[in-house]
């Protein structure tokens, strides 16, 4: 029960890395709040949590909906030892195919959302809390058609560091976990047809050292580690959880 007593917020919890993080944080004895867009799915999402969650709607790009989930996080936990701002998007593009709406939605979804989110929960988080923002193995590696997510995922790096400083004398700790490519809803939701999303799998899997795509359960195990006291001099940190994707 590593995680005993402690409370956590997971941004984008309601499925793909964030549901599985939330699971896992509650399995070692946290409460956890989680927050998603998509009411449809939040009966689903509850039932799987149990009554250690809290199911919360809400968009990281609105100051309004983040101010008032820290509000009821604050009054059903008290405080926060543990954020995960995991919601984010990616969509492949070519420079030339990057317009207005494009660089919005990847550049607010990723980077203003992290920032709105944190703002938002700065007050609440005890001394000593991790947060723990979630990057991509694609900030250090030079793909063709993901310039824009790479340099978004970029930032947040950047931003784990400088809050790292930053919040020294709140003995807060930031650090970052960059994923590879991972099994998850994310690429079904890039309006390809089921076979094409198949047929990229298996091509993203050739360029993977272990031979596979990550799960999220993956990153949840990563997750943990950083949000538990075990990780107490880790700080301003990226975890890199590619299957070498990045370092080979």
């Amino acid at each position: 029960m590593r995680l005993k007593h402690k409370s956590a917020l997971i941004t984008g919890g309601t499925s793909g890395i964030g549901l599985a993080t939330a699971k896992r944080f509650i399995a070692e004895g946290a409460k956890v709040a989680v927050t998603g867009r998509d009411e449809a799915v939040f009966d689903r999402v509850k039932a799987e949590l149990g009554e250690n969650a809290l199911v919360l709607k809400g968009d990281v790009r609105s100051i309004k909906d983040m101010r008032a989930i820290a509000a009821e996080v604050k009054e059903k936990f008290g405080g926060l030892d543990i954020v995960f701002a995991n919601a984010g998007w990616a969509f492949p593009s070519a420079l030339n195919d990057i317009d207005d709406e494009l660089y919005s939605e990847i550049m607010d979804i990723n980077v203003k959302g992290v920032v709105i989110t944190l703002q938002a929960v700065l007050p609440d988080l005890r001394e000593g809390a991790s947060v723990i923002l979630n990057t991509s193995f694609v900030d250090q590696t030079g793909k063709h058609g993901i310039s824009l997510t790479a340099a978004a995922k970029a930032a947040v790096r950047s931003l784990a560091r400088s809050w790292s400083y930053e919040f020294l004398d709140r003995k807060i700790r930031f650090n970052a976990i960059a994923p590879g490519a991972m099994e998850t809803p994310l690429i079904g939701r890039w309006g390809m047809a089921d076979e094409d999303v198949r047929n990229l799998k298996v091509e993203l899997a050739k360029t993977i050292p272990v031979g596979h795509m990550g799960k999220a359960e993956d990153i949840a195990h990563a997750a943990l580690y950083l949000a538990s006291d075990e990780s107490s001099y880790v700080i301003g940190t990226e975890l890199v959880v590619d299957g070498g994707a990045s370092q080979l």
